[in-house]
């Protein structure tokens, strides 16, 4: 039993279900469901519908780069029955879907961590700016806040200038 991935949206099709499409050079597209086969006619770009694995892949909402994407491609080549090998592939697919579903939740932790720092550094900021609006141990904790940022934002324009003194450094070497 071979299960086949969709063309466009890149969900699993099996056996009996959805849609094959043969182009005129012989090329052929599988289609899970209707909704994929009409987007392909109408020449929709997958990587443009927010539904799509290639949208999600593109804006690195999923994992892209993973060795165990290698495993699944190797397992699709036809092979000649052999009994022990089989029950070597179907372990290893195993293992393989535990390893997997470990990266995944782990990048899922890490993208979902990055956005509530970016989130509450943005809350941080607007706390800072209007830090003369609050009152009582809130606004002792706005005036914390302001004098973060005022420190990383000179620290970022002291590297700004180390870099173009660098580069003013270097083009002047290069002139002489």
């Amino acid at each position: 039993m071979r299960i086949e991935k969709c063309w466009f949206c890149s969900s699993s099709i099996y056996p009996g279900h959805g849609i094959m499409f043969v182009r005129n050079d012989c090329k052929t597209f599988r289609f899970c469901r209707s909704k994929c086969h009409k987007h392909f006619k109408m020449k929709h770009n997958p990587r443009k519908l927010k539904w799509t694995k290639a949208y999600r892949r593109a804006r690195g909402k999923e994992m892209v780069v993973d060795s165990t994407f290698n495993f699944e491609k190797k397992r699709l080549t036809p092979t000649r029955y052999n009994r022990n090998l089989m029950v070597k592939t179907v372990r290893a697919m195993q293992i393989v879907e535990r390893i997997r579903s470990v990266r995944k939740e782990r990048f899922h932790k890490a993208r979902l961590a990055a956005q509530l720092r970016q989130r509450q550094s943005s809350a941080q900021k607007e706390i800072a700016k209007s830090a003369h609006l609050l009152e009582g141990p809130n606004k002792e904790k706005a005036l914390r806040y302001q004098k973060e940022f005022a420190g990383s934002t000179k620290a970022k324009a002291r590297q700004k200038v180390k870099v173009e003194k660098a580069a003013k450094a270097g083009s002047m070497e290069v002139e002489e």
